[in-house]
């Protein structure tokens, strides 16, 4: 299984190569995978942001505490955003779902309430990133996914109108003294029996 040991390889990033920048090609290739990416009912409640402009991450860098350096030596950070609008959400599936995912709305979730629907939509996000880390992976792109950012902030800065900024992933090309990297630490990970039981 070649997935497995990217897998194994796979890490997150905490120091980049600031002078390795990821290509065009490669960038538009993860758009359309992201795109591509599963959610409930193909429901796709969505939006990313793809910041490469020294000026935009360097705004979004002073947003994110900690991360701050990993953006600014990153070559591109994505942003992930959830739909807030509800009834914006609602017209688009209206015009891009069949009607069984349709009904499936209508009768499971939106009689819940707005704020449950707004929940079930960022949960779509979080499918969306662990896609997005695996493609990442695959295309020997280092990654880092970071919650530690000023949300609100992030949203006045990207202008988000509808959406709210969830979480952010700085991705590049790691360098070579990152001690977080496998050859360096080893990967930790719980027992294969912690957390598999076969029935």
């Amino acid at each position: 299984m070649a997935f497995l040991e990217t897998a194994k390889q796979r890490y997150t990033t905490k120091k980049y190569n600031s002078e390795e920048i990821i290509s065009e090609e490669k960038i538009a290739e993860l758009k359309e995978i992201v795109r591509l990416s599963p959610s409930s009912i193909n429901s796709q409640p969505w939006k990313f942001f793809f910041v490469s402009k020294a000026d935009m991450k360097q705004q979004l860098a002073n947003a994110s505490y900690w991360n701050a350096q990993k953006i600014n030596e990153a070559s591109h950070l994505v942003v992930f955003s959830a739909l807030t609008d509800i009834g914006r959400f609602e017209e688009q599936i209206e015009k891009t779902l069949p009607e069984g995912s349709i009904n499936y709305y209508k009768q499971f979730l939106q009689p819940r309430g707005e704020s449950y629907v707004r929940s079930w939509m960022k949960q779509q996000v979080y499918l969306s990133l662990g896609f997005f880390l695996a493609a990442c992976a695959e295309n020997n792109i280092d990654a880092t996914p970071m919650e530690g950012i000023e949300n609100e902030l992030y949203d006045e800065i990207l202008g988000l109108d509808g959406y709210q900024t969830l979480f952010a992933v700085a991705i590049g090309y790691r360098h070579a003294e990152d001690a977080n990297q496998p050859a360096i630490t080893a990967k930790s990970r719980l027992n294969l029996e912690n957390v598999v039981e076969t029935l």
